[in-house]
């Protein structure tokens, strides 16, 4: 959130409205913009809530990295819904390289643990999506079938701002469309989602050992992944 970085406190009580399009998040009575000025208005009242209790926990100095839902929206409101078809094309596109497709050529156990775990989404997405992909081994680049690429293209389309604005960072983040919305249906529980989005990782730690820095990041990526899935949530309660 640019502008608010070492800012102190200048509100005393935070709250929310409903009204027309949705619920506006409010500061002592007074609208919430977003950096780019657009007055904070969400979906629904468990995502404004959960806004405002941010804004209610900030100290003395307000602490922009303790506010992800707020800038979850801010997302929302400022990008995705300046540019929506972009980025739904830009996220539609994943599929064509879709983390899950993509297969070792060795050595046989890892390929045997990629089919094992990865291949029953592949299933799930043929029956829940309506689109088949289809695994491939090496890196070279094997061009899915067009229309399931359309099909799941057509789904990203009509996700809404705010839900796009957490698929976004579901799918980046496991570098998986398949993945993204099968978290974004609740296919499987949103842990075991980001577990299988770590194979080929976990699987390279086992055999080299433990890498406290890479350690630390994939930390932080799994926390945006599940803040992403609460956020989406929260759109839709």
């Amino acid at each position: 959130m640019a502008g608010w970085d070492n800012k102190k406190r200048f509100w005393e009580n935070a709250g929310f409205e409903a009204v027309e399009g949705g619920f506006a998040i409010q500061l002592d009575g007074r609208g919430l913009k977003t950096p780019s000025k657009t007055p904070v208005v969400v979906p629904t009242q468990a995502l404004a809530q959960a806004i405002v209790d941010e804004w209610q926990a900030q100290g003395e100095q307000i602490d922009p990295l303790s506010m992800p839902v707020t800038r979850s929206a801010n997302s929302a409101l400022d990008k995705v819904a300046t540019q929506h078809a972009e980025v739904a094309d830009m996220l539609a596109d994943y599929g064509g390289t879709d983390l899950i497709c993509y297969r070792a050529d060795s050595p046989a156990a890892l390929t045997a643990r990629q089919a094992e775990l990865w291949d029953p989404i592949l299933t799930w997405a043929e029956e829940a999506l309506g689109a088949r992909l289809a695994p491939v081994s090496g890196v070279m680049f094997q061009a899915q079938d067009a229309e399931a690429l359309e099909t799941l293209r057509l789904r990203v389309h009509k996700l809404t701002d705010f839900e796009m604005a957490a698929f976004h960072d579901l799918v980046s983040l496991s570098g998986s469309l398949i993945l993204g919305f099968a978290a974004e249906q609740n296919a499987q529980p949103i842990e075991t989602l980001w577990d299988l989005s770590r194979v080929d990782e976990n699987w390279q730690e086992e055999q080299w050992g433990y890498d406290e820095e890479a350690a630390e990041l994939a930390g932080k990526k799994r926390a945006a992944f599940l803040h992403a899935h609460r956020f989406l949530t929260l759109t839709r309660t």
